[in-house]
C-alpha cells in the first residue's frame, strides 16, 4: 500500500460532510490559509472552511475553535483574519483561541495537544487536508475526527497543481515522521475551560 493510499484509507471512517453526523467534541481546529491569493482574488479553500467551522459551532457540535495559521509578519496573519471572519458569521470572540505559530500542518496537530492541552479534536478544512492531518493528530497521539468544508472547483490545472502539492506534503509527512521533525514554537500553556 503507497503512503497516499494509507492516509487515505485511515482517515475513511474519520470524515464526515455533514454536521447534523459528526459526533461532538469541546473543541474544533480551523487549519489556517489566507482569504486572498498570491494574486489578490478570493481563496475560496479559506471561505469554505469558514463557513463549515462556523455551521459546525452553531450546531453545538463543538464549545470552542482553534484557529491555526501562519502569522509570520504584520502583513501576513492568518488566525487573526480567520477568527475575525467566523466572528463575522456570529461564532463569539470569546470561544475563539487563536494559534499564531500553526506554520504547518504538523506544528498545529502538535501544539493542540502540548499547548491547547486536547486529546480529542474536529479538524475543519478540505477533505485532502483533512486526510493528512488526521494522520498526523493520531501520530502525536491525538484523537481526529473532521468536518469536510466544501471543495474548491478549479480547472484541471489548478486542480493538479493544488493535489500534486498535498502528494508532496504526504511524502515529506512520512519523512518528518523518520527524523523527528518537531513544531518550531511551542510556548505557554493555553487552558480551555469546560462548559457543559
Amino acid at each position: 500500500m503507497t503512503g497516499n493510499a494509507l492516509v487515505a484509507g485511515n482517515a475513511s471512517s474519520k470524515l464526515y460532510n455533514n454536521v447534523e453526523e459528526i459526533p461532538y467534541r469541546k473543541v474544533g481546529l480551523v487549519l489556517g490559509t489566507h482569504p486572498f491569493t498570491p494574486w489578490g482574488t478570493p481563496n475560496y479553500y479559506f471561505t469554505y472552511r469558514m463557513e463549515a467551522a462556523a455551521r459546525l459551532f452553531h450546531a453545538g457540535k463543538v464549545d470552542f475553535m482553534i484557529v491555526s495559521g501562519d502569522n509570520h509578519s504584520e502583513d501576513y496573519d492568518e488566525p487573526t483574519l480567520m477568527r475575525d471572519s467566523l466572528v463575522c458569521r456570529g461564532v463569539p470572540v470569546e470561544r475563539i483561541l487563536l494559534d499564531c505559530a500553526g506554520f504547518r500542518t504538523l506544528d498545529s496537530m502538535v501544539r493542540c495537544k502540548e499547548v491547547f492541552g486536547q486529546d480529542s479534536i474536529t479538524i475543519i478544512s478540505q477533505k485532502f487536508h483533512n486526510e493528512r492531518a488526521i494522520y498526523l493528530s493520531e501520530h502525536n497521539g491525538l484523537d481526529a475526527i473532521a468536518l469536510n468544508a466544501k471543495d474548491v472547483v478549479t480547472d484541471r490545472k489548478t486542480w493538479l497543481r493544488v493535489h500534486s502539492r498535498e502528494l508532496l506534503a504526504r511524502v515529506k509527512m512520512f519523512i518528518d515522521f523518520v527524523v523527528g521533525m518537531q513544531p518550531r514554537f511551542l510556548g505557554e500553556k493555553v487552558e480551555i475551560p469546560d462548559i457543559r
